[in-house]
C-alpha cells in the first residue's frame, strides 16, 4: 500500500490538525495513499466502509442518490480540508472529474481514538488548528501510543481510551517484587509501561512458570472479572513500572466494552456458522460433560496455548456458569481474536438436545 504523501499537506487536514506530532505521524503511517484518473470511483452511494477519505491534490465530484445534486469539491478549497462525505453508509457517491487526483484513505476509529488521547491531556490546545508539537511527557506518551496499537485499545470505544488514561496509576517496581500473590482477592489491573515480569504458579515448595510477560502485556484480569482469588502469582523480572487500574474502574472501561455475551441461541447460530466451542472448565469437568465438538482450554492454560488457535475462526467460550469464560474470554479478545462468552454458562442455559 502507498503511504507516501505529502505530510505537510496531511497536518492541515482536520481533526488530523489537532493531533501531537507523535501522534499523527502514527496515523500516517498507518493509512493509504490513491492515485486516481478522471472517472475513477472514490466510493458509492451506501458504501458502508470505516474510512474517512481526504482530497490531497485534483478535483472530485459528489453526487446526490437522484444525481439532480452535485458539488465539485477541489483539493485546494476549504472544504478539502474535511473528509469527503464522511456520513455513513454514504449519503453521496463521489468519482474524480480532473485528470488526477490523490487521496488519503485514513482508518476513522483510530482518527478517534488518537483524538481522544490526546484530548484528555491538560494542556491540550483550546484552537482546533493550533496543533502542538509533542505530548506532555515523550515517554508516556511512546507508551500511550504502542498501547493504542494493542488489539485490546482497538475495539475500546474512544471515550474508554480517554478516562482510561486519566484513572491509571503508575507505580515503579523492582526485580523481585511480587505483584499479584496467588489466592489473594483481586484489586487491580495491570499493564507494564517498563520492564518484564512472569506469571508462576507455586507448586510445593517450587514453582510452575506460566508465562513470561513484557511492554505493554497486562494482566490480572481474571480474578476482577471472575470475583475470586488470584489463580496465579505474578512477580518482576526486571525493574520497570506499571500501570494499575482499580477494579471498579477496570470493570466500567475496559470489561464490558471488550466482552461479546451470547445467548445459547445466538450461540448455537455461530457454532453452526464456523465457530468453535471452547470449555474453559477443568479438564476432569470436560471429560465428565461437555457441549458437542468442544475443545478444552482450562482456563489457567489460556495464555499457553492461545498460540494454537486459529485467528481467522471465531470462539464461544463457556464454563458452568459464565465467569472463568468471561475471563478467557477477555483474555482472548486482548490478543486478537474473535471471542464470545455464553451468558450464564451451561448451568443456566438451555442446552441442546444432545449435550453429552
Amino acid at each position: 500500500m502507498d503511504r507516501n504523501f505529502d505530510l505537510n499537506k496531511f497536518r492541515t487536514l482536520i481533526p488530523i490538525s489537532a493531533l501531537y506530532e507523535d501522534s499523527l505521524l502514527y496515523l500516517a503511517s498507518q493509512s493509504t495513499l490513491e492515485r486516481l484518473q478522471a472517472g475513477d470511483v472514490v466510493f458509492n452511494l451506501g458504501d458502508e466502509d470505516t474510512d474517512s477519505v481526504f482530497l490531497l491534490s485534483g478535483t472530485v465530484r459528489e453526487k446526490s442518490a437522484d444525481g439532480d445534486h452535485h458539488c465539485d469539491i477541489n483539493a485546494n478549497s476549504e472544504a478539502a480540508l474535511y473528509a469527503l462525505a464522511n456520513f455513513k453508509p454514504r449519503q453521496f457517491s463521489a468519482e474524480v472529474i480532473s485528470e488526477r487526483a490523490s487521496l488519503v484513505r485514513v482508518d476513522t476509529q483510530l482518527l478517534e481514538k488518537l483524538l481522544a488521547w490526546g484530548q484528555f491531556a491538560p494542556d491540550f490546545p483550546l484552537i482546533e488548528k493550533i496543533r502542538p508539537a509533542e505530548a506532555p511527557n515523550a515517554a508516556d506518551s511512546e507508551w500511550m501510543m504502542a498501547m493504542l496499537q494493542t488489539h485490546a485499545f482497538l475495539r475500546l470505544p474512544a471515550a474508554n481510551i480517554q478516562s482510561l488514561f486519566s484513572r491509571l496509576e503508575e507505580i515503579t517496581v523492582k526485580a523481585q517484587d511480587r505483584i499479584i500473590e496467588y489466592g489473594a482477592r483481586g484489586d487491580y489491573f495491570y499493564m507494564i509501561k517498563e520492564g518484564r515480569c512472569k506469571v508462576f504458579r507455586p507448586v510445593g515448595e517450587s514453582e510452575q512458570k506460566l508465562a513470561e510477560l513484557q511492554r505493554c502485556d497486562s494482566f490480572g484480569e481474571e480474578a476482577l472479572i471472575s470475583d475470586a482469588p488470584r489463580n496465579a502469582s505474578v512477580s518482576m523480572l526486571t525493574d520497570g513500572k506499571l500501570m494499575r487500574l482499580s477494579k471498579a474502574d477496570f470493570a466500567e472501561l475496559l470489561e464490558e466494552p471488550l466482552l461479546n455475551w451470547v445467548d445459547m441461541q445466538t450461540a448455537s447460530d455461530l457454532i453452526n456458522e464456523g465457530a468453535i466451542w471452547v470449555d474453559t472448565r477443568l479438564e476432569s469437568e470436560f471429560k465428565n460433560a461437555a457441549l458437542p465438538d468442544a475443545i478444552n482450554i482450562p482456563l489457567h492454560r489460556l495464555r499457553d496455548q492461545a498460540a494454537s488457535l486459529d485467528r481467522m475462526k471465531r470462539f464461544v467460550l463457556y464454563c458452568d456458569t459464565g465467569q472463568r469464560s468471561s475471563a478467557a474470554a477477555f483474555l482472548l479478545g486482548q490478543l486478537g481474536f474473535d471471542a464470545y462468552v455464553l451468558r450464564g454458562g451451561i448451568a443456566q442455559g438451555r442446552l441442546p438436545s444432545n449435550f453429552l
